[in-house]
């Protein structure tokens, strides 16, 4: 069978040469006759990809040494937790909520500890973001915490919050490596690389080092940045396959000509798609213009049926994992750095077809 345009939101598309690369080395990587997914992640062979990896993201991120770098497992949603434990020395995080994962995120704070939410665009449905520019951040707050992209709702932060001299957290899962970023305006990044970068079950975290407790007495051994970190990812058995892919991704990304080239590529396949959408009499974006995220694109027709419709005979047509979230509905595009701009044309003129063959009845 062909391989389809696969627009889900996560797990996603990944690049197909490192598909391909993956298959060639399943049964034997790099002549030790085993599979990444056999081998020891204390062996020589692990350490180097490991080391490999960091290296690459790195040199693509521009990462400075004051800042780790961490491979763990759990899921974002476990990260929720981790990060108010480790960051929250005062006790207290403000949250900025505009989607689900800022409010999950918001939501296990608040079990832990003195959490307040210092905007949300909750009241038009999470169609917009609120704006940062002066938010009533408590000085004794620890940290300011943003979801920058939001998978769901289909809106981005194109201009950080003005945390007014407080420490930055971002949940960057759905817009990893996808153009150039300043990790110095950060305090604590973490992404999970099933959406952009990899296969479910790796996150990344990169966190400034002075942020990391020494000692965090009552938590989990797990659940303290400073294990891993001080274990380079590997305190315990991490997921040797997950990372072993993203390496092999964040090196796809730098012969694509690293993150600036992959930002532009990513602005022209998402500005082809809202182009169509702000012209068509049929299909209508959800999300305000100015706020608009590069890589999850919702949209609708206004008639559930035909919303229905269009799912199922774009799938028929290979465009497949086009509908939308329960809380949006209608239709969502995650056009992420491994969709080629092949798919997104192939959208577009599905969508172009569609349009004229309901707009003749």
């Amino acid at each position: 069978m062909a391989r389809v345009y696969n627009f889900s939101a996560g797990p996603a598309v990944l690049p197909e040469e490192v598909l391909r690369k993956c298959a060639d080395e399943m049964l034997d990587y790099a002549g030790c006759g085993m599979s990444v997914m056999e081998m020891s992640h204390r062996s020589s062979e692990f350490k180097q990809i490991i080391e490999d990896a960091e290296a690459r993201l790195r040199s693509l991120m521009g990462i400075p040494d004051t800042y780790k770098v961490i491979f763990t497992q759990g899921g974002d949603s476990l990260l929720f937790a981790t990060v108010f434990m480790n960051l929250a020395v005062s006790g207290k995080a403000d949250y900025v909520i505009t989607g689900n994962w800022s409010k999950k995120a918001f939501q296990e704070a608040q079990i832990l500890g003195d959490a307040q939410a210092v905007a949300s665009s909750a009241d038009r449905n999470f169609s917009y973001i609120p704006d940062c520019s002066d938010l009533p951040i408590r000085e004794d707050a620890s940290y300011l915490y943003i979801c920058e992209n939001n998978t769901i709702y289909g809106t981005r932060f194109w201009e950080l919050p003005n945390t007014k001299g407080h420490t930055l957290v971002s949940d960057q899962s759905s817009m990893f490596l996808s153009g150039p970023v300043d990790v110095s305006r950060y305090g604590l990044i973490h992404a999970g690389v099933q959406k952009n970068v990899g296969p479910a079950g790796v996150q990344i975290v990169i966190v400034r080092e002075d942020l990391i407790p020494e000692d965090l007495p009552g938590v989990p051994t797990m659940l303290r940045l400073r294990t891993q970190a001080d274990a380079g990812s590997l305190y315990n058995t991490p997921n040797c396959w997950g990372i072993y892919v993203c390496g092999l991704v964040f090196e796809w990304i730098e012969r694509m000509g690293g993150l600036a080239a992959m930002g532009e590529r990513n602005a022209a396949k998402a500005k082809l798609l809202y182009d169509f959408l702000d012209s068509s009499e049929l299909f209508s974006s959800t999300v305000d213009p100015k706020d608009r995220s590069h890589m999850n694109v919702p949209f609708v027709t206004g008639d559930k049926d035909l919303d229905a419709e269009f799912v199922s005979e774009a799938a028929a047509a290979g465009l497949v994992n086009l509908k939308g979230h329960r809380s949006v509905g209608g239709m969502r595009a995650s056009i992420y750095n491994a969709m080629p701009p092949e798919g997104v044309e192939a959208l577009v003129s599905f969508m172009k077809d569609f349009e004229a063959r309901h707009a003749a009845r």
